[in-house]
């Protein structure tokens, strides 16, 4: 996988670029702010960029807006946002045109190795991620509790699940159950939430998030 990696921090971007070097993955560019990026990318688009939220001069979402003009020119180049709160006005913005191959992880998640580059992989792939902190946040504020008073405990856990990107055989390897048992509960979730029922994994990610986010 080619990455580039726009991080204001210089310890965690340094880091990141040794990570991933030794996964071996190509780091085209490690640049401190945001416009860097986006020349970067003209100049040689990536697979995926991994963008800080914050970076100079005002460190408030130059980041983000960076990541959403990637997504807008260069559709193919998978964004992985990393922001260090939960910021729901941001995530909201990522998910407003297309959900294919973009990702929003808290800082924290970057230490946990193995779910960094398992998110990584699925951006690259198309997927989504978001991260599990903003999907909890989601359910906690949703204020169609009505709805989500119909769900039993396992159709929740699956909710969350189909929340941060996964997909059926993901879920049912986590929850240890058939891919079968998987799709019964999803089918009742999108039926108890009145929810259109979608073959597209992303675009159901879409719904779910734009569903807790009503």
């Amino acid at each position: 996988m080619r990455l580039m990696i726009a991080e204001d921090s210089a310890l965690l971007r340094e880091g990141l670029v040794r990570l991933l070097a030794d996964e071996g993955h190509e780091v085209a560019a490690a640049v401190g702010d945001a416009d860097a990026l986006l020349a970067a990318v003209a100049a040689d688009p990536p697979d995926v960029t991994v963008v800080d939220v914050r970076t100079p001069p005002t460190h408030t979402d130059e980041g983000l807006r960076a990541a959403l003009r990637i997504r807008s020119e260069h559709p193919r180049v998978g964004v992985l946002v990393l922001s260090q709160y939960v910021e729901q006005r941001y995530a909201a913005e990522l998910l407003a045109a297309d959900t294919r191959g973009v990702g929003y992880l808290l800082k924290d998640r970057v230490g946990r190795v193995e779910e960094f580059l398992s998110a990584l992989d699925r951006v690259h792939g198309g997927g989504t991620v978001f991260d599990p902190e903003v999907v909890r946040r989601l359910l906690a504020r949703t204020r169609r509790t009505d709805d989500l008073d119909l769900l039993t405990e396992r159709e929740r856990t699956v909710l969350t699940l189909m929340a941060q990107g996964c997909t059926n055989a993901a879920i049912a390897q986590q929850l240890f159950v058939s891919r079968s048992a998987v799709e019964k509960h999803v089918n009742a979730v999108f039926d108890k939430l009145r929810l259109p029922r979608d073959d597209g994994a992303n675009r159901r990610v879409l719904a779910v998030l734009r569903f807790l986010g009503g």
